[in-house]
């Protein structure tokens, strides 16, 4: 399936059915008086978040979607039927913004997630709705409302919490298919990732995180040179960004180090947020160095890098060294995973700050007082 990460679509909630002007007509009632209905609600356009998608695909070839309208008013009191709703799966990640406005209306976070993206309009009233004491016999209606039309811009960003970052051939879908279910396809000339890949890591029971991999980056790719660029808004929402480095390049010429800085340059031409985000360096292809000349080379790289944050050594094709790169990560995903669902201190009223979770404080209840072990 070719992978589409954006594209624009009109919807068009239905319009609301109009207002009925009746009378009751029925043997020996020669005033039965009005009983026009109201029409009905137009239909609504929702969209659900959809696990089972990963492209907007569906939406490049089919921009227009548009509810029925709800159905007129009768007479006998009859009120119209509603208009059918309509409703829109996209992929988890999807971004809705007006496409006039550039203002982002909704995101769609979690699956199953359901969100009204254009309400249908309400019906018109009915003579009934008219009659009072002095107006026995109304001829007023009103139509139906319009229901909302919108031009929106759906934009996908993959929910990953590790996203790779590196030149193209470096080994990042290697990597990915060595930790991960993800089967990208591989091969020794660049450019062979044309979209981005998700893969779930499981670390153990009930212990996993999801790793993206996007198009390698080139130099000049925040100005649009390669593909990495179309595809760096997916790593805006990861937690961790680990750069890959190939220590072992084809060409001799080529200076893993100018690389390395060319990736980061990049990042912070493109948006600040990401360049700031908590960064490893991931040190691939180590198989392919003589055993006696790594610890010499890694120590040059990492000097002229001037780097001072974590850094790994493996080898993706042998997995040597994937596994405690693997727990390491875990463990800051899951620590970082902890400290959102932390509370805000400045949200913890100060009287039970010491207290428990029941709100007393039972710091001085001789009950809960620690034993002495036997």
């Amino acid at each position: 399936m070719k992978f589409v990460d954006e594209a624009f679509i009109d919807i068009a909630a239905g319009d609301g059915g109009n207002g009925c002007v009746s009378f009751r007509h029925e043997k020996y009632k020669e005033f039965g008086g009005p009983d026009g209905g109201d029409g009905g609600r137009g239909g609504h356009v929702f969209a659900v978040a959809d696990p089972a998608l990963n492209t907007l695909v569906d939406y490049r070839y089919s921009r227009r979607h548009e509810a029925k309208r709800g159905q007129h008013g009768m007479g006998s009191d009859m009120f119209g039927a509603a208009g059918d709703d309509i409703t829109l799966n996209m992929p988890v990640g999807t971004i809705i913004t007006d496409a006039e406005t550039g203002e982002v209306l909704f995101e769609l976070l979690e699956a199953g997630q359901k969100i009204t993206i254009a309400k249908g309009g309400d019906g018109g009233f009915g003579n009934l709705r008219f009659k009072s004491a002095i107006n026995r016999a109304p001829r007023q209606k009103t139509p139906g409302w319009p229901g909302e039309r919108r031009n929106l811009k759906l934009e996908l960003k993959v929910l990953a919490d590790v996203g790779l970052l590196g030149m193209p051939n470096a080994g990042k879908s290697t990597f990915i298919a060595a930790v991960s279910n993800a089967r990208p396809k591989i091969a020794d000339y660049p450019f062979t990732t044309l979209h981005p890949n998700l893969g779930v890591v499981r670390v153990g029971p009930e212990q996993s995180f999801v790793i993206a991999d996007i198009p390698g980056l080139i130099e000049g790719a925040s100005e649009g040179a390669g593909l990495g660029h179309l595809f760096l808004r997916h790593l805006q929402r990861t937690r961790l960004l680990l750069h890959v480095v190939d220590m072992a390049p084809f060409d001799e010429g080529v200076d893993p180090v100018a690389q390395a800085k060319a990736i980061v340059e990049e990042l912070r031409k493109y948006d600040e947020g990401l360049h700031s985000k908590p960064r490893w360096l991931v040190l691939n292809k180590l198989d392919m160095v003589p055993v006696e000349e790594r610890a010499a080379l890694v120590k040059d790289f990492v000097k002229r890098f001037k780097w001072k944050g974590p850094v790994f050594e493996i080898s993706a094709l042998t997995r040597e060294g994937c596994e405690p790169l693997i727990k390491t990560i875990y463990q800051h995903v899951r620590a970082q995973q902890l400290a959102e669902l932390a509370p805000d201190p400045k949200d913890i009223d100060p009287r039970f700050a010491d207290a428990d979770d029941s709100g007393l404080d039972l710091s001085n209840d001789p009950r809960f007082a620690p034993r002495d072990a036997d």
